[in-house]
């Protein structure tokens, strides 16, 4: 499935009866929205690391397939800002190791504040192993004035440079730095707020077919939650990306969403 979309997170009680059903009580919603999306973006573990038996009970209530990203906690990312990214880096894989097959990307997001440190990036992306893809949101201009030092450092460790979206535009240089890739939809500019236009959609499905061949994985996240605005956006960017001719895992059907 090499363009895998869903949202980030699912547990937001505005959802239902966008996504989920009036009836179905909140503790089946990971249930529910696995089987209707094939990944999420676990931003849970950003803010409160879980333990690994949290994990293994998400790995044990979704379908064979489902892939679930995790955001590296922010205790490596803004309290230690990388610093002595040993520790905290081998306490998030023990514990994400619950997941099992169903572990997709790291995403390591850094604040917007944190300049350009490339040797802190190098190291901290050392100490995760290969068969972990790692991508690499960063919101500090200062980052892209070192083009060839920071596109080296994302290269040697097959790591993603996370390309972004605010305001229904790219707030990142769209570079490939890994043979996959990961897009987060932030807020568009369409009504009601934070919608993405279709137009917007369209351009974005363009750019991952004109990056990546079909064969690639591409990971695509919707992080415009409020009003459910992440379900049905994410359902108008599937459709997008098959129209552009790429193959997309499974969303609602755009009739399903909202339609209870």
């Amino acid at each position: 499935m090499p363009v895998i979309v869903g949202t980030s997170g699912w547990q937001y009680r505005d959802w239902r009866g966008v996504l989920y059903p009036p009836g179905v009580p909140q503790r089946l919603w990971l249930e529910e929205y696995a089987g209707q999306f094939a990944t999420v973006e676990n931003n849970n573990a950003f803010y409160r690391l879980p333990t690994e038996e949290v994990f293994a009970s998400w790995r044990e209530r979704t379908p064979d397939g489902f892939v679930m990203a995790v955001k590296a906690s922010r205790y490596l990312t803004h309290l230690k800002r990388l610093r002595d990214p040993e520790e905290p880096v081998h306490r998030l894989l023990d514990r994400a190791a619950g997941l099992g097959d169903r572990l997709g990307p790291v995403l390591l997001q850094l604040p917007p504040n944190f300049r350009v440190d490339t040797e802190a990036l190098d190291a901290c992306l050392g100490y995760f192993p290969r068969t972990v893809r790692v991508a690499v949101e960063l919101r500090h201009a200062s980052w892209w004035a070192e083009e060839q030092r920071l596109r080296t450092v994302l290269e040697r460790h097959g790591s993603a440079l996370c390309w972004a979206d605010r305001g229904s535009r790219p707030v990142t240089p769209l570079w490939r730095t890994a043979p996959w890739g990961y897009l987060r939809f932030h807020a568009g500019l369409a009504q009601p707020a934070p919608r993405y236009g279709h137009q917007a959609l369209r351009s974005w499905a363009g750019r991952i077919a004109e990056a990546w061949p079909d064969e690639d994985d591409v990971y695509v996240y919707f992080n415009n939650d409020p009003g459910g605005a992440a379900v049905l956006d994410a359902t108008e960017f599937a459709h997008a990306a098959t129209a552009a001719g790429r193959t997309v895992s499974r969303t609602p059907p755009r009739h399903r969403v909202g339609g209870f």
